[in-house]
């Protein structure tokens, strides 16, 4: 008889189709404000690393509850638009928070494409106008159709997206999904932001999309498109008129550009900034009169909230 103890099963690769079966965009933004109500403190969170390797960067996203550990590896391999291959790949592997025995593997590119506007949405869902149904959208990748998902999770009347890039052919084809899944919407330029209720930038532009005396009062604007610096996708101006959120101040002062840009132009301090963990527990408070602002950079404990979902919810169906 042998003696020999059974390996243990691999663990599961939860694809991008499997992962968008398990968790829809309102269970993500669920996920994400349950993690954060529950008293998660992103500033606890360990630094993502990131490490210049040829052709590219290599990054590592580590995080950790009581329940499960998780690590991201990402790469950025700006090369690969001439190759016909995506500009950021990766996978994410769970574990367990205890023994730390490998749960699942999932497809890390479908991860952050769906937590990203998530995390978007937890912030509109308590800074947008709660009858909120013009929306403009900059950009018409991944990241832009996921936030039109992530405004329609929390803002139901939402009926109209403007839809602003330089490519007219992938705006028509953009602004056809969108009419498709029930919406109106066109082709636009920047000064759509004038009649907006929410706007959301989802590009790679280093400038800013827009002149920001332009949105209303009343708008909301979600800004995630960059992680560095000296790249903005907002300007000064706004960020000045803005109650302004982020993920975690040290984030902020570390990698977010509009805030930072503005900061060193004057009409904002980062003294001003609220946290989304402190929204979410009724601690921080928009006042009325003001548009809202938030800047994400994407941290780790984002992904882990929404894999540990995508995994609870692939065993509990067997």
């Amino acid at each position: 008889m042998s003696t020999t103890a059974p390996s243990p099963a691999a663990p599961p690769h939860l694809d991008a189709g499997t992962l968008a079966r398990l968790v829809p965009m309102s269970a993500a933004v669920d996920a994400l404000e349950a993690v954060l109500a529950a008293g998660l403190d992103p500033a606890a969170e360990a630094p993502r690393s990131v490490v210049d390797v040829p052709g590219g960067q290599l990054l590592l996203m580590p995080s950790a509850t009581a329940s499960y550990t998780g690590v991201k590896v990402a790469t950025v391999t700006p090369g690969n638009a001439e190759r016909g291959l995506p500009r950021v790949q990766g996978l994410y592997l769970l574990l367990d928070g205890v023994t730390h025995a490998p749960l699942a593997l999932l497809d890390g590119i479908a991860l952050t494409s769906l937590r990203t506007p998530a995390v978007s949405g937890v912030a509109i869902r308590h800074l947008a106008v709660p009858d909120a149904e013009r929306l403009v959208v900059f950009g018409t990748g991944p990241q832009a159709w996921g936030h039109v998902e992530a405004v329609r999770a929390v803002r139901p009347a939402l009926r109209h997206v403007d839809v602003v890039a330089r490519n007219a052919r992938r705006v028509a084809a953009f602004a056809e999904r969108c009419r498709a899944a029930g919406l109106s919407a066109a082709a636009a330029d920047a000064d759509a932001v004038a009649r907006a209720d929410v706007i959301c930038c989802c590009t790679t532009s280093r400038e800013p999309l827009f002149d920001g005396s332009l949105p209303p009062d009343h708008a909301t604007i979600a800004a995630v498109g960059s992680h560095e610096p000296d790249a903005r996708e907002v300007d000064a101006q706004f960020v000045g008129r803005a109650t302004v959120v982020a993920e975690s101040r040290a984030v902020a002062e570390q990698e977010c550009g509009d805030l930072l840009l503005a900061s060193a132009e004057g009409p904002f301090t980062m003294d001003a900034l609220h946290t989304l963990d402190a929204l979410v527990r009724g601690e921080a408070s928009p006042p009325e009169g003001r548009p809202r602002l938030f800047k994400s950079a994407g941290m780790a404990w984002e992904d882990l909230a929404v894999a540990a979902a995508g995994y609870e919810r692939w065993r509990r169906l067997g």
